[in-house]
């Protein structure tokens, strides 16, 4: 099993993380200058929150949650990838996503202008193709 394609992966875990602590980091102070009582606290969703705070403070959340959408199909890939075996190719296939993945999430977080965005999402989802295809091959052949 070549498990050389999992670190680009768990590098997607530890950003996923990082931005989750980035997101908190500014979202709990703004929540506090709210001045809400624990009762307007409780229950809600963090896209409650739009609207509430300010936009620049959601794009993190925002972000955050779409780490945890489509990188799922790339973590089950490239878990499929480890087992049948993979090779350089599909190594720096698997970076490109990571790299591509962690640029959208600053221009989200930080910019947020969608033509920019949508490149970047359609970019990565365009590599993300690229190591399905190989995984079905190595799997076909």
């Amino acid at each position: 099993m070549n498990t050389f394609i999992l670190i680009p992966a768990a590098a997607l875990v530890l950003w996923t993380i990082i931005v989750l602590f980035w997101m908190a980091a500014l979202r709990l102070p703004a929540l506090a200058k709210l001045g809400r009582t624990k009762e307007q606290m409780r229950g809600g969703r963090g896209q409650d929150l739009d609207g509430v705070l300010p936009g620049t403070l959601q794009w993190k959340a925002h972000n955050y949650m779409h780490l945890l959408e489509q990188p799922t199909l790339f973590y089950a890939v490239t878990i499929m990838l480890a087992l049948v075996g993979s090779g350089h190719t599909e190594e720096l296939l698997a970076w490109a996503y990571v790299v591509l993945r962690i640029v959208h999430s600053l221009w989200q977080a930080v910019v947020n202008t969608i033509p920019v965005r949508f490149a970047l999402f359609a970019l990565s989802t365009l590599v993300l193709l690229a190591m399905t295809v190989s995984l079905l091959v190595r799997l076909h052949s």
